[in-house]
């Protein structure tokens, strides 16, 4: 009978796999309404977010801003998210789309598009980004009917959605990123996770953070932050799950947590962060988080995008490719923060009734930055090459 279990447990079904989910679900779901850590974005005064919210960030490492989005602008963003994913090649080597036209992939530097098989764990106990994945997660049986890859992650949504290039300019995001990393704080990357019903695969737990664990100034927000602003209903079977609080005990050996849960990728003590459209979740990088393989029937389309603070980026040493020896230095910064700049007036020229979010560092040179086919050319396209990871 053991043997049996064991078998289960590693390769179980879609429908044994999301039945063992259950009771781990219904805890989940009861710490979360426990801790609570949500509601809507309040401002004490200014750009000055309410101190409860800061509060309860800085305690559990994560927090769920409800209905920052509105309707119309997710209704936006869904009908570019879905002109995106049409344009995906047809796998992962092929230069053409569902239709026979060129993929999105060919007219950027960067490919635009990551796949995996269906319901699997592409990173978990690999070396992959930094071997931050230590333990690998179970992976369901995929239906016979399901294809060979599906579409994991999209990136560059700035270059490739004009709505997603706004929404990197929304002031109360940007208001939000200067309380936790100050006023002159610098971006991270973005990317659209997608987790289709049945088929999206998991991502392992693990720490997003890779270069400060040993520094001297080392802190519980050295690493940064990430939004996530969710395009559809997240459920626990297919959204983020976090640790609370694990953002303040340094490097985790996640690998031993696992082994000391018998094995179990469910481990014991985890928050899902659902949510609703136009919801946005902000978790500290440092957080143990992770998403299991969707074995539901609901969609998860995630445009994720993080801030750090700028004293953790100049000077360090770039971790986003293998064998990277980029230092990022001032000019480095500067060419990738020109990106939120454009954003802002992208978004200025699609809402005017809105204010503007003023950000620091380009103060005096908007007339720089404005949004127009030059500064697309000059400043959006292959913006991703000049990400800052640390």
């Amino acid at each position: 009978m053991t043997e049996t279990i064991e078998a289960v447990e590693k390769s179980p079904t879609a429908a044994e796999h999301a039945a063992a989910m259950a009771d781990y679900i219904r805890e989940g779901e009861r710490l979360g309404r426990e801790i609570g850590n949500r509601g809507p974005v309040r401002f004490a005064s200014g750009n000055r977010l309410a101190d409860d919210i800061l509060d309860a960030y800085w305690r559990h490492g994560f927090y769920v801003f409800e209905g920052v989005i509105g309707d119309d602008e997710i209704s936006e963003l869904r009908a570019d998210m879905d002109r995106v994913l049409k344009r995906a090649p047809v796998g992962r080597d092929a230069d053409v789309d569902a239709q026979g036209q060129p993929a999105l992939n060919t007219e950027f530097k960067k490919p635009t598009f990551t796949f995996v098989k269906p319901l699997s764990d592409p990173v978990g106990g690999t070396a992959l980004v930094g071997g931050r994945h230590p333990s690998k997660m179970v992976e369901p049986v995929p239906g016979d009917d399901a294809p060979e890859e599906v579409v994991h992650m999209a990136y560059g949504m700035c270059q490739t959605m004009e709505s997603g290039l706004r929404l990197y300019g929304h002031p109360q995001l940007l208001a939000i990123a200067e309380n936790i990393n100050g006023p002159d704080f610098t971006p991270f990357n973005d990317a659209a996770f997608i987790k289709q019903p049945g088929l999206g695969g998991s991502v392992a737990w693990h720490q997003d953070g890779l270069t400060h664990w040993n520094s001297p100034n080392w802190n519980e927000g050295i690493h940064g932050f990430n939004f996530q602003v969710q395009l559809y209903p997240t459920t626990p079977g297919n959204c983020l799950w976090v640790m609370p609080g694990t953002h303040k005990r340094g490097r985790l050996d996640i690998k031993a947590m696992v082994a000391d849960n018998g094995g179990s990728e469910r481990l014991p003590g985890a928050v899902p962060l659902t949510c609703k459209p136009g919801d946005v979740t902000m978790v500290n990088r440092q957080t143990l988080h992770c998403s299991f393989a969707n074995t539901s029937p609901d969609l998860r389309i995630s445009l994720t995008f993080g801030f750090h603070r700028r004293a953790s980026v100049l000077g360090a040493r770039g971790v986003l490719v293998a064998n990277d020896t980029v230092v990022y230095d001032e000019e480095r910064i500067f060419d990738r923060s020109a990106v939120i700049a454009v954003a802002i007036d992208a978004r200025r020229q699609r809402f005017p009734g809105e204010e503007p979010y003023r950000y620091e560092p380009f103060a005096g040179l908007e007339d720089d930055f404005r949004w127009n086919p030059e500064t697309y050319e000059r400043v959006i396209r292959d913006y991703n090459l000049k990400d800052l990871g640390i």
